[in-house]
């Protein structure tokens, strides 16, 4: 059995929008993908949320729960499937979070996109556009403007977005005789419902094309292509994104435009390995310079510098270099470089290393701590 709404976001019967918008903000922002990652049972709480929180803030839909339940909304042209019947998947779910508080991550807030929902015809809107970005560790460190090439839906030239052919004007449409929503009358175990949706015909405007547009066909927009730069701050991460708004697909006859989603991704690097906003590297040298102690220019992302490795070093030590690492992204400062000491033996050694190390052995055996083999794991 479906969970109740009102439980999922953990609000009475009587709250009010923005108890309900407060909690499901708390909820989605626990289970967000992006913090969760390969978390299913978080993904799965993360749509419920998100389900729940579309119903209780749609008044049409509320009404129709809160009188018949689950099997209101299936009977009441709502859809099918999902958890309830409303049927929510992962997409609907994120767009959903995003269109009530911006970008997860901080993007939006960082960018000063706003974090309002945009009123928009869900019949002649645009559509979203989603693509993926990868970043070097290097880009990353310093942040960059990456201009990129996007196909997309834009406003039709010839007829200016209007669908019509040039020199024609628009005409009442016969299916809903201008009101843009016809009623459709359906049958549910609780009754007759009555279900309002927007015109097919005239896509809810009330009015149809006398002549379409032949470079269109009626719609108002064309395939085209676009450059955009792109500005990722420093310090980003694989999985966060940025939205950019009304850089999507143009609307049908002048609706809104989407958004352009961009996804950030990390390139593996040669040698670095990203911990948070530290950055780990393996620095080989020889037993000798593990015992005598050296000191050796390293590479970090900033530059080259002197590293002091002291005598004595062991296998596995670890050298930090502070402020070396990757730029935080929400407030100032970097992370560490660390440098894990890896001490090379000679795969073939010679005999003349042989007979050296020879000499360095027959002194340890002298030592007794060198009888000790064994030592506890810490």
């Amino acid at each position: 059995m479906a969970r109740d709404y009102y439980d999922i976001l953990g609000v009475d019967h009587n709250a009010s929008a923005e108890e309900i918008k407060k909690n499901y903000r708390k909820i989605a922002m626990k289970y967000h993908p992006d913090r969760n990652p390969g978390n299913k049972d978080a993904e799965e709480k993360f749509k419920e949320a998100a389900e729940a929180y579309s119903v209780l803030t749609d008044p049409q839909k509320k009404q129709v729960y809160d009188q018949y339940g689950h099997e209101g909304l299936k009977g009441g042209g709502f859809g099918g499937g999902g958890f309830s019947g409303f049927g929510f998947d992962l997409s609907d779910a994120l767009r959903t979070f995003m269109e009530g508080f911006g970008g997860f991550g901080g993007f939006d807030d960082l960018f000063g996109m706003g974090t309002g929902r945009r009123s928009r015809s869900a019949s002649r809107s645009g559509s979203d556009l989603k693509i993926r970005l990868a970043l070097t560790l290097e880009e990353i460190n310093t942040g960059i403007t990456k201009k990129i090439k996007i196909k997309r839906m834009d406003v039709c030239r010839t007829c200016d977005g209007s669908g019509t052919k040039p020199g024609t004007s628009r005409v009442t449409c016969p299916v809903c005789h201008g009101s843009g929503e016809v009623r459709e009358v359906s049958r549910s175990l609780f009754g007759q419902m009555i279900n309002v949706r927007p015109c097919q015909n005239c896509q809810g405007e009330g009015t149809v094309a006398e002549q379409r547009c032949s470079n269109c066909g009626g719609e108002g927009r064309v395939r085209g292509e676009k450059e955009i730069p792109i500005q990722v701050p420093a310090g980003v991460s694989t999985g966060n994104y940025l939205t950019l708004r009304g850089e999507g697909n143009a609307g049908i006859r002048k609706g809104p435009r989407g958004d352009l989603i961009v996804i950030l991704e990390e390139k593996p690097h040669e040698f670095f390995v990203r911990h948070n906003d530290d950055v780990v590297v393996n620095l080989h040298i020889s037993s000798a310079e593990a015992v005598l102690g050296t000191e050796l220019e390293i590479p970090t992302l900033n530059g080259r510098v002197r590293l002091v490795i002291p005598s004595g070093t062991q296998p596995g030590k670890m050298l930090r270099l502070k402020n070396k690492g990757i730029p935080h992204l929400h407030h100032a400062g970097r992370g560490d470089q660390i440098v894990r000491i890896q001490v090379d033996i000679p795969p073939n050694p010679g005999s003349n290393e042989k007979k050296l190390y020879q000499e360095i052995l027959d002194l340890e055996q002298k030592h007794r701590y060198r009888n000790v083999r064994f030592s506890k794991i810490e």
